[in-house]
């Protein structure tokens, strides 16, 4: 116990117990650090304010009254008092678990009622002290009878009993600090930050698990632009970034003690930080002294510390014991940094609760050592739970500890323990940038055979829970924009996935949907036109834009591997690859789809392009025509039969007129009016007409790949659409099936004016029309992403779409007040989960984790939206 302090350093959060019999001066004191600002006035609550707000009076007398009526008063007031005590604790508990400060301004002075709030701070893991205001006898009585309601004498007396038996025993209570004060106006309080709480500066770069692999650490903290200006050993960034680890710098690895020494002399120098993780704690209490078994890669630590006393001597690894035991017994649990004193991250080695971030207590230093386990499987591993699906609390999470082949993002947490140890990765994350950075470990150190990358391989095409899915889910992705899809379009997805799509590990990416320009065209007589396509782009910020011709043909996503075995370990079995439909089918029957892919395989392989590439497949986003190849149905129960019967019935109504006309009757206008229906239905069959020719074998049909969206090595979202164009001309020219697209490039007015001139020309002979694109794939406005690409069809086209007569101006009148944000917000997110589902299958992820991205974009295709926009 301390006496007599002349300043008293409060804990950032958790409970402030006064203690002392009335009249103490509790309240004044209270009063007064409110009026220095010390603490808030909601930081104070009183057992006298919660009396009041629950049984409605400051002060009951019941002893000026009869017996008969004094026992039914006082009876009451026990039991006002009694439900304002739990009121109180109610309140405090959750004032705690946000992580507040609260002083508790009663007299405390039996150990029950102290041991209450110390449970509930210990239950919401903040500190817990006591303030002791020790008051001569005397002076309590002096200052009782100056009060407006007296306690009286003998009250007063009896508290000042119980007090001094509570002096001798609070010590054992169990606080966490407590102060006798004996003169309380001559103390200072002086708040203190939380240590868990930083501010994030320019920017951090937080490394995850190293366990001894000193050369990778080093080439990752290169990459990232840290440099030993002053040949100090010391790396500093030259923006201000510091590094952050998330431990487990040890054991397992060659250098385990250089990688240590490098994080205590970083730490020291205030040029980075470094979590406690659960090697640390077992090299932190075998340097303490503590009985501990050294296993699972520690005792190479030992190793390194006997090897540095026979080379530098006695002295010195006794020097550096001491060092780096304080180092690792001072290592926080977990780190918080923010920015404009808002949360933004959270580092903890295996992971942390949302109720647990920014406080600390042992239950928490546990679970961000190990995360959350339910013990342990058939040999003897934690079997570990899923803790980062319940996080809701906003903060990006970042942690180690579970080895996982790529950085895993899930529920706004990731995971940057690349199992460098077991011949992964060694993976950075940057903050605010949110972007990974990794390097490959320069071999297999642990050379375990079981390995937690090995079992991970081996799970990777296990069936997805489809539970957890029915009821609704959310795909976070890398592009920052979060897709939430709902209960009943997920389970509509799911009957479509199990009845018609392909085998789910072979289906990696829904293409997204395509919207026209937003808003009402601004040019008169048009539905559509690429003028209102410009300017959607250039209002964000895009200055160069890329013109393809639009192919009018069914979308297909094809998947061409180099070998069988390629296949295998990527889809799980032998196969040359698939091509399916924006809707997850097969695009052709087995037989032509092998066909197709033995030709273009073989094309492929000829020309050496998987060996020139040094990838294990290529990804293709294309369209194949004929149109009737896939729409031969389609055509004749609508578009063949509707222009048949139109052009009958239009004619016979024309040659009725003519005869009228003939006889002398006026029918001008109504003839004038059916020659334009005439002709607008003539319209309608040339065009469809155009789209489509017989097919006899595959030697008839055509792939135009516009998108080459990724290889084994990676994706292609940062190239410009003129290097997919150069893509696509190369696959041209490697095989007769695939044909060019024809494109423009658009940097200026004069390039608008062309395009607009080659649209009208193009359409006019009844080609579909265009699709504007940013320069490049993924394109951004700032932090938001736009639209990947516009759609521009001609007014030709676009009779089979709204149909024969929309060009009336009454028809087109009302179609031009069509809505298509819908149909835009739709684009963007089909979009980003079609990028992210591809970055999972080429970091290997498992097939659950692939599944959810074309689940959400099936469910959003679920979605009622109008089909004609």
């Amino acid at each position: 116990m301390k006496e007599r302090q002349r300043e008293i350093r409060l804990p950032y959060a958790g409970i402030v117990v006064l203690v002392g019999p009335s009249n103490s001066g509790k309240s004044t004191m209270l009063d007064r650090l409110v009026a220095e600002s010390v603490i808030r006035r909601t930081e104070a609550v009183s057992s006298d304010q919660f009396r009041m707000l629950v049984g409605d009076d400051e002060y009951v007398d019941w002893k000026h009254r009869p017996r008969s009526e004094a026992d039914v008063i006082y009876a009451e007031y026990q039991q006002v008092s009694a439900k304002a005590f739990e009121a109180m604790e109610a309140m405090l508990a959750t004032r705690c678990r946000l992580n507040k400060l609260t002083w508790v301004d009663a007299t405390h002075l039996y150990p029950e009622d102290r041991e209450r709030l110390i449970q509930v701070a210990r239950k919401a893991h903040v500190p817990v002290i006591a303030v002791v205001l020790d008051i001569p006898e005397k002076e309590l009585l002096e200052r009782d009878a100056q009060r407006e309601y007296p306690r009286g004498r003998q009250r007063v007396k009896q508290q000042v009993q119980q007090f001094k038996r509570t002096l001798r025993s609070i010590r054992e209570d169990g606080f966490d600090a407590s102060y006798v004060l004996k003169q309380p106006d001559e103390i200072t309080f002086v708040r203190t930050s939380n240590p868990l709480v930083t501010d994030m500066g320019t920017g951090i770069d937080i490394i995850g698990d190293i366990h001894g692999c000193y050369d990778e650490m080093m080439e990752i903290i290169v990459r990232l632009g840290y440099v030993d200006e002053d040949g100090s050993g010391l790396y500093r960034h030259p923006e201000g970034r510091k590094l952050v680890s998330v431990g487990d710098v040890t054991s397992r690895g060659p250098e385990s003690l250089k990688c240590l020494l490098f994080w205590q002399r970083h730490c020291a120098a205030e040029l980075a930080y470094m979590i406690d993780s659960n090697h640390g704690w077992k090299i932190a209490r075998y340097l303490d002294g503590r009985d501990v078994t050294l296993s699972h890669g520690d005792e190479r630590v030992e190793m390194e510390l006997l090897q540095l006393e026979q080379e530098q001597g006695q002295e010195t690894a006794k020097r550096v014991r001491a060092e780096l035991r304080a180092f690792l017994l001072d290592a926080p649990s977990h780190l918080v940094f923010s920015r404009n004193g808002v949360r933004q991250v959270v580092v903890a080695h295996a992971g942390i609760r949302d109720h647990f971030i920014g406080k600390q207590s042992k239950r928490i230093q546990d679970y961000c050592r190990y995360g959350d386990v339910e013990g342990t499987d058939e040999q003897g591993r934690p079997v570990r739970k899923d803790w980062y699906v319940d996080h809701n609390s906003g903060e990006c999470i970042v942690w180690g500890h579970d080895p996982r082949p790529y950085p895993t993002i899930v529920n706004d947490t990731v995971n940057i323990d690349q199992g460098v140890v077991f011949g992964g990765m060694l993976t950075a994350w940057r903050m605010p940038e949110r972007e990974a950075v990794s390097v490959p470990a320069k071999q297999d150190y642990a050379r375990d055979p079981d390995s937690p990358l090995k079992r991970w391989e081996q799970r990777r095409f296990a069936p997805p829970n489809i539970r957890k899915f029915k009821e609704g889910f959310t795909v976070q992705t890398a592009s920052k924009l979060d897709v939430s899809v709902h209960g009943e379009v997920a389970k509509t997805a799911i009957d479509t996935f199990s009845h018609y799509t392909v085998p789910l590990e072979e289906l990696i990416y829904i293409p997204p949907t395509m919207s026209p320009p937003p808003g009402v065209c601004s040019v008169e007589g048009y539905l559509e036109h690429p003028q209102d396509a410009f300017h959607y782009y250039r209002s964000q910020g895009v200055t160069r834009m890329v013109a393809e011709k639009k192919h009018m043909g069914s979308r297909a996503i094809l998947l061409l591997f180099r070998d069988e075995q390629a296949a295998v370990q990527r889809v799980g079995r032998p196969m040359l690859g698939n091509i399916v439909t924006r809707t997850g089918r097969s695009f052709f029957d087995p037989s032509t789809e092998q066909d197709v892919l033995s030709r273009l395989h073989a094309d492929l392989t000829v020309d050496g392009y998987f060996e020139r590439h040094q990838t294990e497949f290529v990804l293709l986003d294309a369209e194949i025509v004929p149109w009737n190849l896939k729409a031969r149905e389609l055509i004749a129960s609508q578009y063949a039969h509707v222009a048949e019967a139109s052009l009958m019935d239009r004619s016979t109504v024309l040659g009725k007129l003519r005869e009228a006309q003939a006889a002398g009757r006026n029918v001008e206008e109504w003839l004038q009016e059916t020659v334009g229906k005439l002709t607008n239905a003539e319209t309608f069959r040339d065009v469809f007409q155009k789209y489509c020719w017989d097919v006899d074998d595959i030697g008839d049909i055509r792939i135009a790949p516009f998108h080459t969206l990724a290889h084994s090595t990676g994706a292609f979202w940062e190239q410009t659409h003129e290097w997919h164009m150069e893509q696509n001309r190369e696959f041209a020219r490697m095989s007769t099936l695939m044909m060019e697209t024809e494109y423009r490039v658009i940097a200026s007015e004069a390039d608008e004016t062309d395009v607009i001139r080659w649209w009208d020309e193009i359409t006019a002979e009844g080609h579909e029309g265009i699709v504007i694109k940013p320069e490049t794939f993924r394109a951004w406005n700032n932090n938001k992403i736009i639209q990947p690409a516009i759609k521009v069809r001609g007014r030709a086209y676009l009779h089979i779409i709204y149909g024969m007569d929309y060009l009336a101006p009454e028809n087109l009148s009302r179609l031009r007040k069509r809505k298509t944000s819908k149909k835009e917000r739709h684009a963007l997110m089909e979009s980003v989960l079609g990028m992210e589902g591809i970055e999972r299958f080429i970091r290997r992820e498992p097939v659950e984790r692939i599944h959810e991205c074309v689940l959400a974009a099936l469910s959003l295709e679920s979605e009622r939206v109008d089909p004609r926009l």
